[in-house]
């Protein structure tokens, strides 16, 4: 039988699929009238900071490694991204956002904060204080190796 904190953790779980749910289907709602998907956006966000390989979006983001290189490929075929020679490794090229996708990262910019203070405004601002820092912690705990 499950702890009550246990059960307490699986509740947690399933709201932050739920949420992610909400969240993918808002990002593409947002991105389609700049041609682009909120997976396509993600990839895009991070590479906003500066060249990065696939692998290492994957990795920051806490996504599959496949699917970050299959959203890259669409982007690279879509003139978003430009590939960049990796002096630490030849295998695996920098990616760069062009001048293409810049725009339409201003764009997004403009519509997310737009839609972020829609929804911000229906929930305290110490309650998302709070949901932030447990799901910075849940992460860090998550990723640790458990023993089995």
């Amino acid at each position: 039988m499950r702890s009550h904190r246990a059960e307490t953790f699986t509740r947690v779980i399933d709201a932050v699929f739920a949420c992610n749910g909400g969240f993918l289907a808002a990002g593409d709602a947002l991105t389609g009238p700049v041609g682009l998907t909120a997976a396509q956006w993600q990839v895009l966000g991070f590479l906003e900071d500066g060249p990065a390989t696939a692998a290492e979006v994957a990795r920051r983001r806490g996504l599959r490694r496949q699917s970050v290189q299959e959203t890259v490929n669409r982007l690279l075929r879509n003139g978003m991204l430009d590939r960049l020679p990796n002096p630490a490794d030849a295998r695996a090229p920098m990616l760069s956002l062009t001048r293409r996708a810049r725009t339409a990262m201003r764009a997004l910019g403009e519509a997310q904060a737009e839609w972020a203070e829609e929804v911000a405004a229906e929930v305290p601002p110490a309650d998302l204080e709070t949901t932030l820092r447990t799901l910075q912690r849940l992460r860090g705990v998550v990723a640790q190796p458990r023993l089995r």
